[in-house]
């Protein structure tokens, strides 16, 4: 294990969603296991969810002003006020808990705390969760020593500080130690009072809690159409859609595990065959670590489109399709879905190529980078 001998407070600014926000809290809860101190600057969407979990770990957590990112000249005064405010109590509790670095996770609403940073002399570092590192990571990387990358860059040319490839923080609840496909099944079986069979191809989806109807609609319907026995589901619907697709899965004459959500998401990965999910840097980064083949569907509404750079890095490796949301009709999910049972086993076995590309120290690593350059 490498070293951490200069770091000793480290801050850490986490904005936007929980794509920015739990590898953040990944590496902080890493870095208290080396005694570090950590404060959390948290701003942008879901503040509240955020600092609550936050708050569950011991954590010194400041709740910023929230900073609506600059994307039309309407909500630019809006933007100018919140980060002006927000730097202002980032420099206060800066100032107070002098931290030895300053760690941002991207977001334009992480510009208060490394804007303090930088008029503080503090030094600064990044992490950009996806294949193409966003605006606001670009911007501050003229201010930064270094930026960690969930996957290899590619837009690097923008990005203006040396810049590493080191993988997305994982939270430690997931256990990506190997599981026989069996074991899985009978953990599940077990846990949730279902008899499904290791022998049976095992379908994972999951990915459609924002409402997306390919994961909650089309391809329960389309499975339920094709009249195929033979295999199983294990869907995850997202909380707010979980009653009306369970309803759809009622005439199911396959097994069928549908859930709001879980966390024992290790034994689910374990247990599938295949994954049908969205192509976020978290879930890509999981995919590796458990070896799974996945057909994979962008988030449309991605900033520059950044999840479909995420799956061309899935798809380069080997491990997944890139399915274009737009393209996506009931006759090409059918298709997909008959190609996998056709052959189960070689989509497995394409799977274990994403093995090659598994980060499982990704904090550990950030962490190392950031003491090596203090």
């Amino acid at each position: 294990m490498k070293r951490i001998t200069k770091l000793r407070k480290l801050a850490i600014a986490c904005g936007g969603t929980g794509g920015h926000f739990l590898p953040g809290l990944t590496i902080a809860r890493h870095f208290q296991g080396h005694r570090g101190r950590v404060l959390m600057l948290l701003s942008g969407k879901n503040i509240e969810d955020q600092h609550e979990n936050a708050e569950g770990y011991s954590l010194e957590v400041i709740k910023l002003n929230p900073t609506p990112p600059p994307r039309s000249l309407r909500s630019f005064p809006g933007f100018v006020y919140g980060t002006l405010r927000g730097t202002l109590t980032a420099v206060q509790e800066l100032r107070k808990f002098r931290p030895d670095a300053v760690l941002s996770m991207g977001s334009f609403a992480a510009l208060p705390p490394v804007l303090a940073a930088k008029i503080l002399g503090i030094p600064i570092f990044l992490h950009d969760g996806n294949a193409r590192v966003g605006r606001a990571n670009r911007f501050f990387s003229s201010w930064a020593r270094l930026m960690g990358t969930a996957f290899p860059a590619v837009n690097g040319e923008k990005v203006r500080c040396p810049y590493e490839y080191i993988g997305m923080p994982i939270r430690p609840e997931l256990d990506y130690r190997p599981l026989e496909k069996t074991q899985a099944i009978e953990k599940l079986n077990a846990l949730f009072g279902v008899e499904f069979k290791a022998e049976l191809p095992t379908l994972l989806i999951f990915g459609g809690s924002q409402g997306a109807q390919a994961f909650n609609e089309l391809f329960p319907r389309m499975m339920l159409d094709s009249g195929r026995t033979g295999f199983q589901v294990l869907h995850l619907t997202g909380a707010g859609k979980f009653d009306c697709v369970k309803a759809v899965y009622e005439t199911a004459k396959f097994p069928v595990l549908c859930l709001p959500g879980t966390s024992g998401m290790h034994w689910f990965y374990q247990a599938a065959d295949l994954v049908i999910c969205r192509a976020g840097g978290s879930t890509l980064a999981e995919l590796c670590l458990f070896g799974k083949f996945a057909f994979l569907i962008p988030y449309p509404f991605a900033a520059e489109q950044h999840q479909a750079d995420n799956a061309r890095f899935m798809v380069t490796a080997g491990a997944a399709e890139l399915i274009d949301s737009k393209e996506l009709t009931t006759q090409k999910a059918a298709e997909l879905f008959n190609r996998w049972l056709a052959d189960p086993a070689a989509f497995t076995t394409r799977g274990k190529l994403a093995l090659a590309y598994a980060k499982p120290d990704a904090a550990a690593e950030m962490l190392w980078l950031i003491d090596s350059l203090l």
